[in-house]
């Protein structure tokens, strides 16, 4: 005897029901009918369910919606689990399996019970949208009263309150009780406007809050602030903005502080609490830890007074004057960059150099970027695979120095790794490219998609945003070079963010294309010279001659060789000669490629031109 639970559709009638057939995978092929997405919110393992008779499929979890429920949002009546036909317009009730209420064909309204309809109007219009939120029903299903026309959308139906009422809230000295209405007035507690969240009210101190605030940690530690925050409900008047996403403050709604004598620092309650802003650890009880010891966190010792020990390099560095003659071709071991202009430390026993800035470099830091304490990490060691040299916030191929998260309970499940250059770039500051201040904008979810002034292409990580207007770049333009020494002029090229158009034609030296005005390219004002920044900093500037990595465990290494006028080897895969400042050849030696993306076994052969970034973007497009 089968004693297995059978699944019903909930489109059939209770008289003839329709058993649920199930399917490997919890993602549909078509598109669950009940939330009308393919990924499924729950997991993406499992199975999910498909009726043979509605020739329909659902999620394991979407299928198990009530057909009648009472909801707190509406007491007065039940709810019954509806769903609307988009293309003809029918409203059905999968309570009685009746087509019912009213149908649209042919532009024109049809009732079939005027009776229980009422207006017609109101029921449609009132249909199409949550009778909660407001916001339009895109979903096929939704929760309906028949009586007063109230819809309920499947989000709305989902968040339900926990209680309704709460004896001891957290944040407040009075009892608090569920509020069945939207909060269109901002929250005491975040200052925000969220008729999704149920909310609570305290009769006798006017306090509404949201129930996700009712449970604020009070005290809190974020990367961007050295000091610990805390949370409170009214606050003097400040005339900074909020830190994190730097719009105004509302000082008669809670927000987080810092308790400092002297300090301002003051950001708002979803700000803070963010998942890509706080690690989610409550420290109201907990005792502060004392300041990292300086053995743990300077990079370096002083020897003398030109020589250093950094803890990076077996030799004394010795800070040295740059030479153009005698130093053209040397290379920053942090940064990647070359060594091209000031004061810099350099090792008089082997090839080792570094920038005066990069010496610099805390061996511990926190950073707005991450949740975490980041530590320097030094290059790659041998035979590092490719996936494990890309930035996390730029996602550039690099071989330099590296802040890497060294907690194992990171949400990060790859591991979050950031290059140097990155990590250089301040939390607030004003850019060349642009008049007003920028800030590292935090990715909150639904954020329409941003584009990047610079290369005019989607900001897909991380990004600095203006806080003026909608101005925004994202970090691979932003760590661009502001000068470069070409070896074809005797003038160092600067770095110019577009200029109007006026008719005059440009021509990159590099890769012979013509060059936009209106984009960012590098320019000699003296002699005319113009290079597509794409033609500088191309995907293998940032590797270090000599690194060896695989492309993935099963395949022979690659080592990464200078390239010159002298040395430009055909490539193996597209025969063109390696154009750019590097090539990768294999263990013998015998074969080159001129690129990482003819180096990818699953790739195609590029032309020439568009072996760099921005080409093989619109190429995929």
């Amino acid at each position: 005897m089968n004693s297995e639970v059978k699944e019903i559709c909930p489109l059939s009638h209770l008289n003839q029901p329709h058993v649920l057939l199930q399917r490997p995978g919890g993602n549909t092929e078509s598109g669950c009918f009940s939330c009308g997405q393919r990924r499924s919110f729950v997991t993406s393992r499992g199975v999910h369910y498909y009726c043979t008779t509605c020739d329909v499929e659902f999620h394991r979890v979407c299928h198990k919606f009530p057909r009648k429920i009472r909801h707190p949002y509406h007491p007065q009546h039940p709810l019954t689990f509806t769903f609307r036909d988009n293309e003809t317009g029918i409203i059905s009730d999968t309570n009685t399996g009746e087509s019912l209420w009213l149908a649209l064909f042919s532009g024109s309204i049809i009732i079939t019970d005027p009776n229980k309809l009422g207006s017609v109007q109101d029921i449609w219009s009132q249909s199409d949208k949550c009778s909660w939120c407001t916001k339009d029903i895109e979903c096929n299903w939704f929760y309906r009263c028949s009586l007063c026309s109230f819809s309920l959308d499947l989000s709305c139906y989902k968040n339900i309150p926990l209680f309704q009422t709460v004896e001891k809230p957290k944040n407040h000295h009075h009892s608090l009780v569920f509020y069945a209405r939207p909060l269109l007035t901002p929250c005491d507690a975040c200052g925000l406007v969220n008729v999704l969240d149920p909310s609570y009210t305290c009769f006798q101190c006017n306090f509404m809050v949201h129930q996700s605030c009712m449970s604020l940690p009070r005290v809190i530690k974020i990367t961007r602030h050295q000091h610990r925050l805390s949370h409170t409900l009214y606050i003097e008047a400040v005339t900074s903005p909020c830190r994190i996403c730097y719009k105004p403050v509302d000082i008669k709604c809670g927000q987080y502080s810092c308790n400092q004598e002297d300090c301002s620092y003051v950001v708002h309650s979803k700000c803070a609490t963010h998942e890509m802003v706080w690690d989610g650890k409550e420290l109201e009880w907990e005792p502060e830890k004392s300041d990292e010891s300086e053995d743990d966190t300077i990079p370096f010792t002083k020897v003398g007074s030109r020589f250093i020990k950094h803890f990076s390099h077996e030799h004394l560095l010795k800070r040295v004057k740059y030479d153009g003659v005698k130093d053209g071709e040397k290379q920053c071991q942090a940064c990647t960059l070359p060594i091209n202009s000031r004061d810099f430390y350099d090792c008089l026993q082997c090839v080792f150099s570094l920038h005066e800035v990069c010496a610099g470099l805390l061996r511990k830091i926190d950073h707005a970027l991450h949740v975490h304490p980041l530590v320097l990490d030094l290059s790659p060691g041998s035979s590092c695979r490719y996936s494990q040299i890309g930035c996390s916030v730029c996602s550039r191929k690099f071989s330099g120095f590296k802040y890497k998260c060294s907690e194992k309970k990171c949400v990060c499940q790859e591991g979050f790794q950031i290059d140097v250059r990155c990590a250089l770039v301040p939390d607030y500051f004003t850019h060349g490219s642009h008049d007003h201040p920028l800030f590292i904008s935090t990715p909150y979810k639904g954020n329409n998609k941003i584009c990047c002034n610079g290369c005019k292409e989607i900001c897909m990580q991380s990004y600095l945003q203006c806080s003026v207007c909608n101005f925004a770049i994202c970090y691979q333009c932003a760590t661009i070079p502001n000068e470069i020494n070409y070896k074809h002029d005797k003038h160092p090229l600067w770095l110019c963010y577009g200029e109007r158009e006026d008719g005059m034609c440009y021509w990159c030296e590099v890769c012979e294309e013509k060059v936009i005005q209106t984009d960012w390219f590098y320019t000699c004002n003296e002699c005319s010279t113009t290079i597509h920044t794409h033609c500088v900093s191309g995907p293998s500037v940032y590797l270090k001659p000599g690194f060896i990595f695989k492309y993935d465990p099963y395949m022979k290494p690659y080592e990464v060789f200078r390239n010159s006028i002298s040395t430009r080897p055909p490539c193996d895969k597209c025969g063109h000669r390696c154009p750019s400042s590097v090539c990768y050849l294999d263990e013998s030696y015998t074969k080159a490629w001129c690129s990482l993306n003819c180096l990818d076994p699953r790739s195609r052969p590029l032309p020439p031109r568009r072996h760099y970034p921005c080409y093989s973007k619109k190429l995929a497009n």
